[in-house]
C-alpha cells in the first residue's frame, strides 16, 4: 500500500479546509487555522493533528508503525 502524503483538515471551529503535506519523520502536534487563527491540538487518543482533523492520517499510522 502506497502512503499518501497529503491530507485535507478542516477546522472544527470555522470549517476551513486546507490540503496540507504531512511530515514524514514526525507528528505535527499544533496547526494554526489560516481562517480563523484557532491553534488546533489533537483530540484526546490521537497522535497529531492529522489523525484528528486530517481527512488522511499521518504516514507513520498508515504504516503501522508508532507515531511520536
Amino acid at each position: 500500500m502506497e502512503t499518501i502524503l497529503t491530507s485535507e483538515i478542516t477546522c472544527p471551529n470555522c470549517g476551513h479546509k486546507k490540503v496540507e503535506e504531512m511530515p514524514t519523520e514526525s507528528c505535527q502536534f499544533f496547526y494554526e487555522c489560516e481562517s480563523c487563527k484557532t491553534v488546533l491540538k489533537p483530540n484526546e487518543g490521537d497522535c497529531c493533528v492529522y489523525c484528528s482533523y486530517g481527512t488522511v492520517p499521518c504516514p507513520p499510522i498508515q504504516e503501522n508503525k508508532s507515531c511520536c
